[in-house]
């Protein structure tokens, strides 16, 4: 077995894989950028190494200098993790010469199926069934709208390089096929350094079914069952889980051996996930792709057999044969994995970047695991993928998983940021999702009940707040008292005293609704809280560093409650709700710009600027593209308009809230 490793990745993977490495005995060497200088993955290995700036191709996509390291620090093998340099023939043919071991397959078989377009070619002489599709070299825009209208619409480009979907679009109409086209290539090149595409036909209802292989350098090759991975948004998965739901016996059975097939007729050694894309309507199953990698959801395929797959690479790479054979591979239990992003649902799961102010977790068990490359603290920055965990549960069957995957959602706290953690906890609780109706589909088709709307904050969780601003205006008073040379002047006192009034408060907050006013009254044994007409009878029964026991109309009921800067975060009845605290006195009512629709959502680069100016545009008109975190953000008109001025060009990199366009609307 391997004495040192060096990592070359980041995040969780690279947390991951420096858990299991230290189990076997394995030191490890970690790799970062300079924006990742105090990242957990660094602290966690035994010895890091800065590579350069920020942006992945002056740091980790430097091939060479990751080599140069692993030959400098004595690494025997290097351990790719997933996405970077994971799937880069060219990187695992230089490891080789270098007498390095790379953690994967050989760079032959990463070739056969890096390209998506090549690999469909290579399944269909296998006789593999494949999606209508065109997977040819001409990358010609007029052959590829002819194939199209062969294929007939709905389509699906995909980048032929990529994966995670970058670069992959879908196409409805004729009309939007150019631009579409247009827009997979730029991220497609963008991404993977490639701008050739594929074109499928894309299946209204189907799910995304992938197995997970394993094969060693002894021709031995197992299956180690199936994932279904078909609740996605912008085409990247956010709710994985093993076994799939209705997966009959002769059914994985099919699928296991045509992914085996797959990796024997490629000579794959290592980790690999062959994707089928199952047609619900007919039953039927078509190869998609292979990536020639450890999947970022391979933990639920850990929890289900009981295997550590990273173990698993290292004692294939280093030459050993699989721990186990296809007879001795079980399923036990059923598992979920839910994907934890900085990112915002309501906004079209626009990333969002900011600092982990608050990150509080479930408990760890062996029925509850939590991979992670971040802690309270950190920064989530637009540099790379918004990932902040996956949460990942076990339970007997798949009942017993979700409702472990809804409490364990109910725990989480996170302020700072932008977060998808409700609309996990709505996701999950669905019932479309709890029978396991699940496509590819089943986010858009429901989208209005798992984002709904924002609505005004109920009287309950305003009497809550109320709650906690009375204890924090209790604990300010006692501190005051303290510190205070007369204890007990009346200015040192929070009990509500008026003069010729009953003893009350007035609380102000804000929500998405507007002003909110709590007015409470202070009564011998708790409050009484007038909002809005209604009266609640309320009770502070205990606090504790934020968690308020308390009774609301004769409900005993307990809530989190955390301050960051002027927000209050109220966690209770299993959902995060935000508050504004202020005072109309002190801090007037600031009016809020709207105008933020020709404004840059978050740093990034302009790829793409679509009007002149002096051109006349209609509201809802494409005028900018940027490239942020990856993916491509589309600036349109707020209304019809006249372009007076483009502030920025493409290639020129602007910061979150930039003004991008000047646009008259009073035209």
């Amino acid at each position: 077995m391997f004495d040192k490793i060096l990592i070359a990745n980041r995040g969780e993977i690279a947390c991951r894989v420096i858990h299991t490495a230290k189990k076997l005995g394995i030191r490890t060497v970690a790799v970062y950028s300079e924006a990742d200088a105090q990242a957990r993955h660094v602290k966690l290995a035994d010895e890091a190494w800065l590579l350069g700036p920020a942006a992945p191709k002056a740091s980790y996509l430097l091939g060479d200098k990751l080599i140069e390291i692993a030959k400098a620090t004595g690494a025997q093998a290097i351990h790719p993790g997933y996405g970077f340099l994971s799937e880069n023939e060219e990187f695992a043919a230089a490891c080789e010469a270098a007498g390095v071991v790379f953690i994967g397959p050989p760079a032959s078989s990463i070739a056969a199926m890096g390209s998506k377009s090549a690999a469909k070619q290579l399944m269909e002489r296998a006789l593999v069934p494949l999606v209508p599709g065109y997977h040819g070299d001409d990358q010609d825009p007029a052959l590829l709208a002819r194939e199209t209208e062969r294929i007939g619409f709905p389509v699906l480009i995909k980048a032929s390089a990529g994966g995670g979907g970058k670069g992959m679009k879908i196409v409805e109409r004729a009309e939007d096929f150019a631009a579409q086209l247009a827009s997979a290539q730029r991220e497609a090149l963008a991404s993977f350094g490639d701008d050739k595409v594929l074109v499928e036909k894309y299946l209204t209802k189907p799910r995304h079914v992938e197995i997970q292989v394993f094969a060693d350098q002894h021709e031995n090759c197992v299956y180690l069952f199936e994932r279904d991975c078909s609740v996605q948004r912008r085409h990247q998965k956010v709710l994985e889980e093993a076994p799939a739901p209705g997966m009959s016996e002769e059914r994985r059975r099919q699928m296991g051996e045509a992914a085996c097939n797959a990796a024997r007729a490629i000579g794959y050694v290592g980790a690999g996930t062959v994707e089928f894309i199952l047609d619900t309507l007919t039953g039927e199953f078509y190869f998609m792709e292979m990536n020639t990698r450890l999947q970022v959801e391979h933990p639920v395929t850990e929890m289900i057999t009981g295997q550590d797959l990273v173990e698993w690479q290292l004692r294939v790479a280093d030459g050993e044969r699989l721990p186990l054979l296809q007879e001795e591979l079980h399923i036990h239990g059923h598992a979920l994995e839910a994907r934890i992003y900085a990112e915002d649902p309501a906004k079209d799961f626009l990333p969002a970047i900011g600092h982990l102010h608050v990150l509080r977790t479930p408990q760890v068990s062996q029925t509850i695991r939590i991979d992670s490359g971040v802690v309270e603290g950190d920064e989530i920055s637009p540099y790379y993928d918004p990932m902040i965990a996956k949460l990942i549960v076990w339970g007997e069957d798949r009942p017993a998983a979700l409702r472990r995957m809804r409490q364990a959602l109910s725990e989480y706290r996170i302020v700072g940021l932008t977060t998808n953690v409700d609309f996990l906890a709505t996701t999950v609780a669905h019932p479309a999702f709890a029978t396991g109706n699940v496509d590819t589909g089943l986010i858009a088709r429901h989208r209005a009940e798992l984002i709904p709307a924002e609505q005004a904050v109920s009287h309950d969780l305003l009497a809550i707040a109320s709650l906690a601003e009375l204890a924090e205006i209790t604990r300010l008073a006692a501190l005051r008292r303290a510190q205070s040379n007369d204890p007990t002047s009346p200015w040192n006192d929070a009990a509500g005293w008026r003069l010729n009034e009953a003893t009350h408060t007035e609380l102000h907050f804000r929500d998405t609704s507007g002003d909110r006013i709590a007015l409470a009254h202070y009564r011998c044994d708790g409050f009484i809280i007038e909002i809005e007409g209604e009266s609640i009878a309320c009770k502070l029964l205990q606090e504790s560093h934020g968690q308020l026991r308390f009774d609301l109309n004769g409900r005993q009921l307990t809530a989190d409650v955390i301050r960051h800067e002027n927000e209050l975060h109220l966690f209770v009845f299993g959902r995060h709700h935000v508050l504004q605290r202020f005072d109309p006195v002190l801090d007037g009512l600031d009016e809020q710009d709207d105008t933020g629709s020709l404004r840059a959502p978050m740093p990034g680069t302009v790829v793409a600027v679509l009007v002149t100016a002096g051109q006349t545009v209609e509201k809802g008109q494409p005028l900018i593209v940027l490239e942020a975190m990856k993916m491509e953000h589309t600036i349109a008109a707020p209304a019809a308009g006249l372009v007076t001025e483009l502030l920025y060009q493409v290639g020129e990199r602007v910061n979150e809230g930039t003004e991008l366009i000047l646009l008259n609307t009073e035209t």
